[in-house]
């Protein structure tokens, strides 16, 4: 089995998220995407904090009809700052013939060997950056070369994806502007109806 780790603080997710992890299933074969929501993220300052419950019940939604897709909650489940080494060494246990994966945004892939024990991250999982945009592509697949020299495994998507991020649907609520676009319905009624990011 080909497994693949989808972490971040998907405060909220939205229609980019669920787009990047189908074509991560498509490029690579993939029989199953965790979708992993960190508690603490250490590498960035998490705004509009809400509660983690709030985070996981938006992902169970977002990905409710994605056969392929599950939603973890391994990392609100341990205590402390989310690091990815740690989440790998814990899937490797629960699939131990598996073959790991991790789905990184394109800043993620960029600085990953300066990230908690690395090494543990390269000896467990292929790395897949995703690119911003065409442009970027270029920039990943060169520090594909210093990660390799690492003893890295990588891949880097190379079909487009929605460029949305969370930051813009958090601005967009506060606003009173519509993000039907940018989340999938169930989310939308989800945050309209608990009042989130208000």
């Amino acid at each position: 089995m080909k497994t693949a780790m989808f972490g971040g603080s998907f405060n909220p997710v939205h229609k980019g998220h669920v787009q990047l992890a189908s074509a991560f299933i498509g490029q690579l074969s993939l029989d199953r995407v965790l979708i992993v929501p960190s508690l603490i993220p250490p590498h960035k300052q998490v705004h509009d904090r809400i509660d983690p419950q709030h985070r996981l019940k938006m992902c169970e939604l977002a990905f409710e009809h994605s056969e392929k897709i599950q939603v973890c909650d391994i990392e609100l489940r341990r205590q402390g700052a989310s690091y990815t080494y740690e989440t790998l060494q814990q899937l490797h246990e629960m699939y131990p013939q598996d073959e790991l994966f991790l789905i990184t945004g394109a800043d993620m892939f960029m600085t990953i060997e300066s990230w908690r024990h690395p090494e543990i991250i390269f000896s467990l999982a292929t790395v897949c950056g995703v690119p911003r945009d065409s442009d970027s592509i270029t920039q990943l697949q060169q520090h594909e070369d210093v990660l390799h020299s690492l003893g890295a495994r990588t891949a880097v998507l190379d079909a487009g994806v929605m460029t949305v991020s969370s930051t813009e649907v958090r601005r967009r609520i506060r606003a009173g502007e519509d993000i039907s676009p940018l989340v999938p319905a169930a989310v939308e009624e989800y945050i309209i109806g608990n009042g989130l990011y208000r």
